[in-house]
């Protein structure tokens, strides 16, 4: 379960936060996860309960934002969403695209006492 990792990591990030910025509670974390980042939100919340005991941020409520996937496609030259990395162009057709986003993973803010 690689969810648990990358809540250790958002602990990493809040603990450094709270030591740099002298705050003492974080009550929410806000968090972008591309469609295509390959993570599972129901065990990254799982994983972000349980990570956060003991923290600054224990019993803080974590809010997903899921971000959608981009590509840009070669046949219209446009840059559309989709779904899935191997969808056609939803504008025309095709089947040339490149992922343009949908893989990235951020913590976009808390909410700090």
């Amino acid at each position: 379960m690689h969810e648990m990792s990358i809540a250790e990591g958002i602990r990493g990030v809040i603990e450094d936060a709270a030591r740099n910025n002298g705050f003492s509670r974080v009550n929410r974390v806000r968090v972008e996860i591309g469609r295509f980042a390959g993570v599972e939100t129901d065990a990254l919340e799982f994983a972000f309960d349980v990570v956060m005991r003991g923290s600054v941020a224990e019993g803080a409520a974590l809010d997903i934002i899921e971000l959608p996937g981009r590509a840009l496609c070669y046949d219209c030259g446009e840059t559309v969403e989709i779904k899935d990395r191997l969808d056609p162009c939803p504008d025309c057709g095709g089947g040339k695209l490149l992922a343009q986003g949908g893989d990235e993973m951020r913590i976009k803010d808390m909410e700090v006492v």
